[in-house]
């Protein structure tokens, strides 16, 4: 019996002891007990980390067929178009990155007469881009250059070129093409060869049938030059030369790729891509981490040196002329849920962080004006905040097809206008947006040429104005109401109650109580408002045959231009009818006659009141509710240096700049381990096991007389 207990006690020995030396030896870590990475933090440490996160893995990161911002979160860092847009300088502006200069730009009559700078765009037939490459640009290490010394080459001309004519591949299936058909010259031609190609000579590698084939709108020049053709004037287009659409390919990683063992294992540059960008992919684990390092053959770019006083003071300068990029390592972690993110930004293991409706509380109040600012608690810990209204749109769209809600018929007209009165996306900012957001009185939102603020810029639709704006009484969406046939809600012709249909896939955990609030505003007018929630896939099948009858959507400015709005109600671009992004399925003649004559035309007074007049117009007919335009919130760190907002740029993480000593610093201070409910644990156990001890030793005495 007393070897028992005496067994029993060593075991428990051996626990504690265990505990004890566990505790203590984390203790002498340089590492937090808390610490989300296996990297030992070091107080002298010289290379420079930036953490961030991923919510889902990226689908694509081959720039031909990436386009949404989690994807350009990685692939922009990776791969270099030929502009980008200036860090600093606002309004946004374009500069080289691999190219020397901006292009030259010519034009041509159909005869291929050279034009004159200020021709009217009814003479010119096509336009040339002549660009000119940097020399000794090279691409990053890879496999695909395992014949290669230093398993790289230089940048050429013909990885531009090559790029594009994966843009017009059938097997690319680029998002884009059907945009670029309408603008480069012999794209349409290109893919119908291609597609003849794929029919007629299976066996031809991609590689070869795109080098087999010359596109008619390409032009190589020399190894340095080469000139891109477009059908008559387009300034826009130089906008999506900065995008990862035109970044450049090698055609020796599409060979790579193109190996039937890799295909089989997933493995393309969907997966791991080939550039000449500042970062490499160095891991891609989707279900636990992406890390980018510094690329060893990154070409000689330098912060930028130019910028405002405010820039100055906001010590946006201070890294002015140094060599890009200016840290070392890019990790991003998995993070599906916002709640473990927020915590981790706040023990310092994240640099920056967004603020999600669950957080905004704790991060953020309002002064007695309404103006954001910081906690006390996050003040204290250094954090600084940035906002910004986004070059983006919200918006609650009707289908133009449908008969009730659409057509260009007076009654349905004054049906749009009395919903736009009564859903108060004042109430919804300040409900499901914390205040992030304006509401939007037009297609454009502010920092795009064609915004206008204040009284001239209203929607009289829907607003008055009276030394502020204010929205419309709901007696004045009655009022339309029963002008168009409804009143009270009431359909004249049937007598029955007016029902509508919202389609949507809205499935977070707000989806509930957003369409609630939705159904309210439509009861207002007395309207029954029938929800259809379905998946993504058939919302979108929904939206691509035009059955939906209302529906809501964004859109985010791919380049800032007017024109990049105010196509998304472009007869020409209807979803329905021609595969476009109009999801409205909106048409108007004179509308999409002064779009294609403000589409070609440099921003200027007389580009200006074009805006204007069509502005008027889709104002008064109503295809969209405008909705509002996202207010960003971001958190940084003080330790995260170069923070700037640029709404245009996608591959900014080479200007950011940290401290990795002061960050390990603030980490241990924010991250002490308590230790003293460890103690009382262990005193309690220990406390516990006396009088067990003392009846063991009774029961040993006895057992040895």
């Amino acid at each position: 019996m007393g070897s028992i207990y005496r067994q029993r006690f060593i075991d428990v020995y051996k626990i504690l002891l265990g505990i004890y030396l566990l505790v203590v030896l984390q203790g002498c870590s340089e590492n937090p007990l808390n610490s989300p990475y296996e990297e030992v933090i070091d107080l002298n440490e010289s290379v420079k980390t930036i953490y961030s996160s991923f919510s889902e893995r990226p689908k694509h990161l081959d720039p031909a067929r990436a386009y949404s911002s989690n994807e350009y979160a990685i692939l922009s860092q990776i791969y270099e178009p030929l502009y980008q847009y200036h860090y600093l300088k606002r309004p946004y502006q374009l500069e080289p990155l691999t190219a020397t200069s901006l292009p030259i730009v010519k034009y041509f009559d159909i005869e291929g007469n050279l034009l004159a700078d200020d021709i009217g765009v009814s003479n010119i037939a096509y336009s040339e881009y002549q660009i000119s490459l940097q020399t000794g640009i090279q691409y990053q290490p890879h496999a695909a250059f395992s014949a290669l010394q230093d398993k790289s080459r230089q940048l050429r001309v013909d990885d531009y070129i090559y790029q594009i004519k994966r843009l017009a591949d059938p097997s690319t299936q680029s998002p884009i093409a059907g945009l670029m058909k309408a603008h480069i010259v012999g794209f349409s031609e290109f893919i119908q060869q291609q597609q003849q190609l794929i029919k007629d000579k299976p066996a031809l590698s991609k590689v070869q049938r795109l080098q087999s084939i010359d596109m008619a709108g390409l032009k190589k020049i020399n190894n340095e030059q080469f000139i891109i053709r477009i059908k008559g004037k387009y300034p826009q287009f130089i906008n999506w030369l900065a995008m990862p659409f035109f970044a450049p390919m090698p055609w020796e990683a599409d060979q790579y790729y193109d190996n039937p063992e890799l295909q089989a294992k997933n493995i393309s540059l969907d997966w791991y891509p080939v550039g000449t960008g500042p970062f490499y992919l160095q891991e891609n684990n989707p279900n636990r981490r992406m890390v980018l390092v510094k690329n060893p053959n990154f070409h000689d770019e330098k912060y930028p040196s130019e910028g405002t006083q405010e820039d100055k003071a906001k010590g946006l300068l201070d890294d002015a002329g140094k060599h890009l990029p200016l840290s070392d390592k890019v990790i991003f972690s998995l993070e599906k849920e916002s709640i473990p993110y927020w915590n981790k930004f706040l023990q310092g293991y994240y640099d920056a962080s967004g603020i999600s409706s669950d957080s905004f509380d704790q991060a953020v109040s309002f002064n007695s004006q309404g103006g954001a600012q910081l906690t006390s608690t996050l003040q204290e810990r250094g954090i600084k905040l940035q906002t910004a209204v986004t070059t983006s749109s919200y918006y609650f769209g009707f289908n133009m097809l449908d008969k009730t809600v659409g057509s260009s018929a007076l009654a349905a007209k004054k049906l749009r206008q009395a919903i736009s009165i009564a859903i108060d996306y004042e109430e919804y900012i300040s409900i499901f947006q914390n205040g992030r957001g304006v509401p939007a009185h037009g297609i454009i939102p502010p920092g795009i040429f064609g915004f206008i603020e204040g009284e001239k810029g209203i929607n009289r639709t829907v607003y008055n104005w009276n030394q502020q704006v204010f929205r419309k009484p709901l007696e004045e969406a009655e009022k339309l109401m029963a002008e168009a046939g409804y009143p009270n809600g009431i359909d004249s012709k049937t007598a029955e109650p007016l029902v509508l249909y919202f389609d949507t896939m809205d499935s977070g955990p707000d989806s509930k109580a957003r369409l609630n609030w939705l159904r309210k505003q439509f009861n207002k007018l007395n309207i029954q408002l029938v929800i259809r929630a379905t998946d993504y896939n058939r919302f979108q099948e929904k939206m691509r045959n035009g059955s939906a009858q209302m529906f809501m959507w964004g859109w985010n400015a791919d380049y800032p231009d007017p024109e990049n709005f105010l196509f998304l109600l472009y007869g020409k671009n209807a979803k329905a009818i021609h595969g476009g992004e109009n999801a409205a399925n909106y048409q108007n003649a004179e509308y999409d006659r002064l779009f294609e004559r403000m589409s070609t035309m440099e921003n200027s007074t007389e580009r200006q009141a074009i805006i204007d007049k069509m502005m008027l117009i889709i104002r008064d007919e109503s295809p969209w509710l405008w909705g509002f335009h996202p207010k960003a919130f971001s958190l940084h760190h003080a330790w995260y240096k170069n923070v700037n907002t640029n709404l245009m740029a996608n591959n900014k993480t080479k200007y950011i700049n940290v401290d990795p000593t002061r960050r390990a610093l603030y980490q241990q201070q924010w991250n002490k381990p308590v230790f003293w409910p460890l103690a009382i644990l262990l005193l309690l156990t220990v406390l516990l096991f006396i009088p067990a001890y003392f009846i063991y030793r009774k029961i040993n005495n006895k057992t040895a007389l």
